[in-house]
């Protein structure tokens, strides 16, 4: 079994794309379990749709909506940063009139998202899916569910088909700006990623850039090889150089590709847009528009804004996974591994 705590507000066309999703998804999989967290009537519309018997799978806590002056996935992370339960000014848990929010305070209006990430917390549910802002998506998780120690900026990591397999790329939008040890950072998680979920045997890492010559690219670029060909990856892992779009395609020299936030999300968009219009590199493969939140403590998956019915239910089938694998706590297993630098 797998519930899984979805957004009902997150996305362009919420709810009812988010509605779509989630009967798509009930559907598909007996054994997962539905948590809607958002407008009661939206949620309804999921529960009339459904058999009696897929119904006892759909759970709802309601919400009152969007903050007044909120304009959906437009929100800033600030707008939405969560404090850590217990605290003041933490998310509300639900009462008994299923709504979310502080007791005795019906002008505090509650975000879907927060209330998502509260029902991990608290043990309500073993995921969270939302389409809506991923800086608030972000922020939420971070501070909701904990960061790992020694990651101090969680990344998006999406899995890609290439011609000859598939690999992970990240970050694909949570850190814009990153710095050296960020993006250090985010190649130990991927590659714990690809070890776990894609059972690989010391995934090679490759560094996104504008060339595979040697000192191509911005002082970041050019100053990772270095620190990446140096690092102690966890999984046995390997840096194997520099990369470029075409070789996300293609495949074969990387399983691994390490970027800033910025130039991963422009790629991954273009990429899905050119395999939704034509064909991914291998036929039948369509990467879901969704992407996996690491350096957590939970289950996090972030699906586009754009996201239609069926990208929302893969996302909620991607979450599913991730936790009847166990993802999570082996990938943060394999992260406690000291980072070594190896003195040369």
């Amino acid at each position: 079994m797998a519930r899984i705590a979805v957004d009902l507000l997150g996305g362009d066309e919420s709810p009812a794309v988010v509605v779509d999703g989630a009967l798509r998804a009930v559907q598909a999989d007996p054994a997962v379990h539905l948590l809607l967290v958002g407008p009661v009537e939206a949620a309804g519309e999921v529960l009339a749709a459904l058999s009696p018997d897929d119904r006892g799978r759909v759970r709802v806590i309601g919400s009152l909506g969007r903050r007044p002056g909120s304009t959906g996935t437009a929100e800033t992370p600030g707008s939405t940063e969560a404090e850590r339960p217990g605290s003041t000014g933490a998310v509300g848990r639900a009462g008994s009139t299923g709504a979310v929010g502080r007791p005795g305070n019906a002008g505090w209006i509650e975000s879907g998202v927060r209330a998502a990430v509260l029902a991990v917390a608290e043990g309500e549910a073993d995921a969270v899916v939302s389409a809506g802002s991923t800086g608030a998506t972000v922020t939420s998780a971070a501070l909701g569910l904990g960061r790992w120690p020694g990651v101090r900026r969680p990344a998006l990591a999406a899995v890609l088909p290439t011609a000859t397999g598939r690999l992970v790329l990240l970050d694909v939008g949570a850190t814009v700006d990153p710095d050296e040890r960020a993006l250090l950072t985010q190649a130990r998680l991927g590659v714990a990623y690809a070890s776990v979920v894609h059972e690989l045997t010391a995934p090679r890492v490759g560094l996104l850039t504008i060339g595979t010559e040697r000192g191509k690219g911005d002082r970041l670029r050019r100053a990772m090889p270095a620190l990446l060909g140096d690092a102690r990856l966890p999984a046995g892992a390997r840096y194997t150089g520099l990369v470029e779009g075409g070789d996300v395609v293609i495949g074969g020299g990387a399983d691994v590709v390490v970027t800033d936030g910025f130039t991963g999300n422009i790629l991954l968009k273009g990429l899905e847009t050119a395999y939704a219009r034509t064909a991914p590199p291998r036929e039948g493969d369509v990467p879901p528009r969704a992407a996996t939140l690491l350096g957590v403590s939970g289950t996090v998956v972030v699906c586009h804004g754009a996201a239609s019915g069926p990208d929302l239910a893969a996302g909620i089938a991607l979450a599913a996974d991730l936790h009847r694998r166990g993802a999570v706590p082996a990938i943060a297993a394999l992260m406690s591994e000291p980072e070594v630098i190896d003195e040369q």
